[in-house]
């Protein structure tokens, strides 16, 4: 019996993402070969081909009859995440979705039972479970470097970048696409870091604003995040049409120390204890764009191995639920639980 070496995969969405995900192939050795190139905008596609020799197709159901791969790594605007999972799993495809899973947690249940069904493997591409300075920052954590957790910070700034803002109407500016704005759309990469470090979250209380006069949906959210430990992190993200300055990504603090993520995505991870008062630069932590080729090397070691993924797909819904109750809480000006 011939034993798959390789995982043949569809791109599904070739915009600017999706070249994240092939630099990351290539950059890690990801043990992937990119044989179809799926977009309904062509010269998305055949840019992709040109670097992969995939095959270029308009359509998911295009593809599915005529090309050759065995998975689809699924990069197209939110709302569009439940129709095409559900079609490849039923093809006898596997998935790797990015985040969120879906814009509403019915949606999500429908991929689950849909994944479920199926014999294929599922995951959901949250890449910021591979960043280097996060797992480093972990690692730390769980030797005890900075003692018992106490408190964290997490805090995206950034000016709006054109690079995402593709086409006549770019999505991400859509609320009705996005399911909301960047607390849904950026939120998930900043909030699995504190679920990763601090534990599940309970309750979030929140306030939201629209700085931005481009999206639909919010472009300012500030929440408290209450975990079940009890122990309490700061959330803040915000989306500018105008030049912003530099602010640290991350703060942990613990009872012997604390961990700084710098901004900017090749931010590095700084430890300051006892010994280093003025602050240890930790190796190997080498930004934010080397998280993509882990992500795909695990996801290609789930469907040729059978290893399962670092982090099932539930662990998705996690993100999704605080951002969900980001949005609850900015409407009752009450604290939301996560979980109900």
């Amino acid at each position: 019996m011939h034993v798959a070496t390789t995982l043949k995969l569809a791109f599904v969405g070739c915009g600017a993402i999706s070249h994240y995900h092939l630099s990351g192939i290539k950059d890690a050795g990801a043990r992937v070969e990119v044989t179809a190139a799926i977009d309904p905008d062509a010269e998305n596609a055949r840019v992709i081909a040109k670097e992969t020799g995939a095959a270029v197709f308009g359509s998911l159901e295009e593809g599915l009859a005529q090309g050759d791969f065995d998975a689809v790594d699924v990069m197209v605007p939110h709302d569009l995440h439940e129709p095409l999972a559900i079609k490849a799993l039923a093809a006898g495809k596997h998935v790797l979705l990015e985040k969120p899973m879906a814009p509403t947690l019915e949606a999500c249940d429908r991929i689950l039972a849909a994944a479920k069904e199926s014999s294929c493997v599922f995951m959901v591409g949250e890449n910021s479970q591979y960043w280097p300075e996060v797992v480093a920052a972990q690692e730390l954590i769980e030797q005890g470097a900075i003692g018992e957790v106490v408190t964290a910070r997490a805090a995206i700034a950034y000016e709006t970048d054109e690079y995402w803002l593709q086409g006549d109407r770019p999505w991400r500016l859509e609320r009705g696409r996005t399911g909301g704005g960047i607390a849904i759309d950026s939120g998930p990469h900043w909030i699995r870091p504190l679920r990763m470090w601090m534990g599940e979250i309970d309750e979030v209380i929140a306030v939201l604003d629209y700085p931005s006069k481009r999206m639909e949906g919010e472009s300012l959210a500030r929440a408290l995040l209450r975990f079940r430990s009890g122990k309490v992190a700061g959330f803040d993200a915000l989306e500018m049409d105008s030049p912003l300055g530099p602010d640290d990504w991350f703060h942990v603090v613990g009872t012997k120390g604390e961990m700084v993520i710098g901004g900017g995505f090749d931010g590095a991870l700084t430890l300051y204890d006892e010994a280093h008062r003025e602050g240890m630069k930790i190796e190997n932590t080498t930004g934010y764009f080397n998280s993509f080729g882990p992500e795909l090397e695990d996801f290609a070691s789930a469907v040729l191995d059978g290893t399962p993924p670092v982090a099932g797909p539930e662990q998705s819904l996690g993100e999704l639920r605080t951002a969900l109750a980001i949005y609850r809480s900015a409407k009752t000006r009450q604290w939301e639980k996560v979980w109900n």
